[in-house]
């Protein structure tokens, strides 16, 4: 099987390592002819081209470009698609991406795998970024059922978690996971700039460990991605950040008021509550 990478950077580039050693021929397409040849070179891709033209051969697309670029990108390339190929996308936001992309294209299957590092472009690509990772499909009324399961066969040749939902479900659901914790740990990092003092400003600095880089580590990533998260999110990410607002107001007025008793109860439940969050079901 010929599988098209439109797009070459962590998620696009860790993808064709991974199907490359699984034994797929794999065509990969960037807007930088370096791009092109590093992927190349590194063995992500059997071949690499600036040029659509390069998919005709294509059985299955990922689309791995930022989500601001994906429905230009599709209309590109769909001239050189076979009308059999199936395409699908690794975007965070699904709502968007599926009621924009499967009008365009029949043969669309939303997907993201829930997994990256803070390091992007196509030099951060790495071998086994998605095992044991969850990988998100969802569906609609019109997925062709062929296209569905070609995508599955692949994607389950990475040794993934796949689940199954709707595009708004996804939607909601990474809302909490993922695009609050980044705002959240943006802020972090926001505030802890805003101390006045600067002898406290540079101690906190030299002091961070652990728990600092913990919070503040997706707060620190792509900018770009995080802007995405907001923009294409907006309305499930806004009813995260008002209810998580409410949280800390409550905690603001437990602490203000020396409320402990009512402090330790927050702290005990959460403690317990994290586990169901962090712990991977298989």
């Amino acid at each position: 099987m010929n599988i098209g990478i439109v797009g070459l950077g962590l998620i696009g580039g860790s993808l064709g390592l991974d199907l490359r050693s699984q034994g797929y021929r794999v065509l990969g397409v960037s807007r930088q002819v370096a791009t092109c040849e590093q992927a190349i070179a590194r063995g992500i891709v059997d071949a690499a081209s600036t040029d659509g033209q390069l998919l005709e051969t294509a059985n299955l697309v990922f689309l791995c470009t930022p989500l601001g670029v994906m429905e230009t990108t599709v209309k590109a390339i769909i001239p050189h698609l076979s009308p059999e190929t199936t395409l699908t996308d690794v975007g965070s936001v699904k709502a968007w991406v599926v009621n924009t992309l499967a009008p365009l294209w029949p043969n669309f299957v939303g997907g993201h795998p829930m997994a990256g590092t803070a390091d992007s472009g196509v030099a951060a690509a790495q071998r086994g970024l998605f095992q044991d990772a969850p990988y998100v499909l969802t569906p609609t009324a019109t997925t062709p059922k062929s296209a569905l399961e070609q995508v599955e066969k692949v994607v389950q040749s990475l040794h993934v978690r796949i689940y199954h939902c709707s595009p708004e479900e996804h939607d909601l659901a990474v809302a909490w996971i993922s695009h609050l914790p980044v705002m959240i740990s943006a802020s972090l990092i926001a505030a802890c700039v805003q101390e006045a003092n600067l002898e406290v400003q540079l101690l906190a600095k030299a002091l961070a460990s652990s728990g600092f880089r913990d919070t503040s580590r997706v707060g620190g990533g792509n900018p770009e991605l995080g802007l995405m998260m907001a923009q294409y999110n907006q309305k499930s990410l806004l009813r995260s950040l008002d209810t998580y607002r409410q949280q800390l107001d409550h905690l603001i007025e437990a602490i203000a008021q020396s409320d402990w008793a009512t402090l330790q109860a927050l702290l005990e439940q959460t403690r317990q509550t994290r586990s169901a969050f962090t712990t991977n079901p298989h």
